[in-house]
């Protein structure tokens, strides 16, 4: 099954990013999901291929949001694609059956299509306002992750979910509690003074003590 913590990379240049993803690798985080938006394709390129080998040599899941050819080119383990991205049909045809496609979502329906579609795991959100994103689609807090999980268990669907927007270590408990499979962050780790303590935190809250 899939890790229960991931971290969507920030930074503004490749150095930046770069930072912040060995950070967080070098901590314990064993899931980068590599978020490097509107810059030139050159500069993507350097990102990708230098966070590829750091994902090797760490042993850590290598995915890209948004885009499907450069997590091909690369054989990235995967790819994340919002909600105006790609069709999940057209990825799986260019990535194949064997790669990880994860989607986003904000209600019940977009899940249900991302299932009938063949994603392999939905970021559900946002739990509460961040400024990571610029367009947030509306809040959903735990009483819409409890009302979404509810309904897929009443349509008898199961798919991993994360629950992702301004999630804190306090927050784990009451989110895990309403049946999501983990959490997607990014401030959180990149913000840090002590990453390492943070995702052993955060590990221990979401695999309910067992050592990962």
């Amino acid at each position: 099954m899939y890790n229960k913590l991931q971290y969507i990379s920030q930074g503004e240049s490749v150095e930046e990013q770069l930072y912040n993803i060995h950070h967080a690798l070098d901590s314990g985080c064993d899931w980068i999901q590599m978020r490097f938006k509107h810059q030139k394709p050159k500069k993507t390129f350097a990102l990708a291929e230098a966070v590829k080998f750091l994902c090797e040599e760490y042993l850590a899941n290598f995915i890209v949001n948004d885009d499907v050819h450069l997590a091909n080119e690369f054989a990235a383990d995967g790819v994340h694609l919002g909600l105006s991205d790609m069709e999940i049909v057209e990825a799986r045809t260019i990535l194949g059956k064997t790669k990880i496609i994860g989607g986003t979502a904000n209600t019940f329906e977009d899940i249900q299509n991302h299932i009938k579609n063949g994603c392999d795991y939905v970021g559900l959100g946002p739990f509460r306002f961040t400024t990571t994103k610029k367009k947030l689609s509306p809040i959903l807090g735990i009483d819409g992750y409890q009302s979404i999980i509810e309904e897929l268990k009443n349509q008898n669907l199961e798919i991993p979910i994360y629950a992702i927007g301004g999630v804190t270590l306090n927050d784990i408990e009451d989110l895990m509690q309403t049946g999501i499979h983990g959490i997607a962050v990014s401030g959180l780790i990149t913000e840090s003074p002590s990453k390492t303590e943070l995702i052993t935190q955060l590990n221990e809250k979401l695999y309910g003590n067992v050592i990962v």
